[in-house]
């Protein structure tokens, strides 16, 4: 078994890390805590990162594994009938004739081991890896705010001034730029948190810090106005990190047969690999368990 480490500020960022650097799921590997790390004072200084060790299992379900075991047993049909060659060529020189004979009963039962083992192959063949085809979750087209024309009254200037109080307590020097989409959603981009402090474990700070700016946003006000943050380019980068997870994970389901069990998401990454396999063929997908429990399950439809 190969064994690699990997270091992140959290231990599932750092086992995200090395999935996406192995090309491999949750389910294909061991995993081990070398060091445990610290969050530091407040969970800001002397922090130290998590150190965790993964270790790849041996392969599981693996459909050509029955074809490659299939010929093994070809090389000892051929084994003992050399011997029996041996045995003949010592006894008498004098019966040429069935010596020829025991000479030539090896070669058809060669071409028998051949031709069983020109099946297996043809099946590898008809075996290719299946690609899902999978896409991105389609994005509206934000019109960026300059804080000179940001309102206390609108939902922008809502966002913006109580991101603005919120980070200053936090203790985050950023800075905060807002826009809006067709249909009057907010949207706020946090620029300057090069530690992760508002990002946290898979996100939930961030998520946690977007749902006190919606509440504030949509209080007192008729109608509700979506407000979505991001910092660090997460959101893409998280996207990216599921689409690719979901097209490792459709093609396990269609390769193999089985329904395949994602790891548990909140509702915002499951939409993503909801819409992602959408399009696919051959596969459904379909949430499953309660929260924070609830994951997405890929089943293959024959």
């Amino acid at each position: 078994m190969k064994q690699y480490e990997f270091s992140a500020r959290t231990q599932d960022e750092a086992v995200e890390m090395g999935l996406q650097e192995l090309g491999v799921s949750i389910a294909d590997v061991d995993i081990q805590v070398v060091e445990e790390g610290s969050k530091g004072l407040f969970g800001l200084f002397g922090s130290r990162p998590v150190k965790v060790r993964l270790t790849l299992k041996d392969a599981e379900e693996d459909p050509l594994a029955d074809l490659l075991e299939d010929k093994k047993p070809a090389k000892p049909q051929i084994e003992p009938e050399k011997k029996q060659e041996k045995k003949p060529e010592k006894k008498a020189e004098k019966k040429p004739v069935e010596k020829k004979a025991e000479e030539k009963k090896p070669a058809p039962e060669k071409k028998k081991a051949e031709k069983k083992a020109e099946p297996a192959e043809k099946k590898e063949q008809e075996k290719p890896a299946v690609k899902a085809e999978i896409r991105p979750m389609e994005k509206p087209e934000v019109t960026m705010i300059a804080a000179e024309e940001l309102t206390d009254d609108s939902p922008a200037g809502t966002a913006h001034a109580f991101l603005a109080e919120l980070t200053k307590l936090m203790g985050v020097d950023v800075t905060i730029d807002m826009g809006t989409d067709a249909e009057g959603n907010v949207y706020g981009y946090i620029n300057g948190d090069t530690l992760g402090i508002l990002i946290g474990r898979r996100g939930e700070t961030l998520d946690a810090v977007q749902y006190l700016t919606s509440l504030k946003v949509n209080r007192g006000r008729e109608g509700y106005t979506r407000v979505t943050l991001d910092t660090e380019n997460y959101r893409a980068k998280r996207e990216d990190t599921l689409i690719r997870l979901a097209n490792r994970m459709a093609n396990r389901a269609l390769r193999t047969g089985r329904k395949v069990s994602l790891e548990p998401m909140n509702p915002y990454e499951r939409r993503i690999i909801h819409y992602a396999l959408q399009q696919t063929e051959g596969v459904t997908t379909h949430s499953e368990g309660e929260e924070p429990n609830r994951h997405v399950v890929i089943t293959n439809k024959k």
